[in-house]
């Protein structure tokens, strides 16, 4: 791994990247400029859009709410999480989220920044123009689920744990 850099970023400044389910992510620090210790980047969505039941086994996960509403799963409740609320996933706790506002801005850090937000970034992500409309491109779950099937980064557990009329309808790949 390389060494860290130092990192300054304005807002609405980064890498955009279209990610295979469903957002739009601005790079704010990326695990090569944190030399691995952790990636942080924002993550901008659309009302309705789920997340499967995961986990994460080897990296620890948080959701900073910038703007909108989220609900969480999480140890078989839910939680409404708003603007300025927060959401720990610690590595190896199953969890999901559905977006519930018209859209929503999320801070996302993931540590460390070598296994889940290195898969993101290689993997399951490439880059988005800076015009690029949040909800524009539908997730591809199909994707994420055969990129779980041989990594190690993250484990489906199952469908989103929401009602359904709550969610965005997914095409089905």
């Amino acid at each position: 791994m390389t060494m860290a850099t130092s990192v300054i970023r304005q807002d609405g400044e980064g890498e955009q990247r279209w990610f295979a389910g469903g957002g739009l992510f601005t790079m704010k620090a990326t695990s090569a400029e944190t030399g691995g210790a952790f990636a942080l980047f924002e993550d901008r969505e659309v009302l309705g859009k789920p997340t499967p039941l995961h986990l994460h086994p080897g990296d620890d996960e948080v959701l900073y709410v910038l703007e909108g509403e989220i609900l969480v799963h999480v140890d078989g409740q839910e939680h409404r999480v708003g603007e300025g609320g927060v959401f720990v996933a610690p590595r190896g706790v199953p969890h999901a989220f559905l977006v519930t506002s018209q859209n929503a801005r999320l801070l996302c850090l993931t540590v460390p920044g070598t296994g889940w937000a290195e898969v993101q970034y290689n993997e399951l992500s490439e880059p988005a123009s800076p015009d690029a409309v949040p909800g524009s491109r539908p997730p591809d779950f199909a994707r994420v689920h055969n990129l779980a099937e041989r990594s190690d980064t993250i484990e489906i557990l199952g469908p989103p744990p929401f009602d359904s009329a709550q969610q965005r309808p997914i095409p089905a790949s």
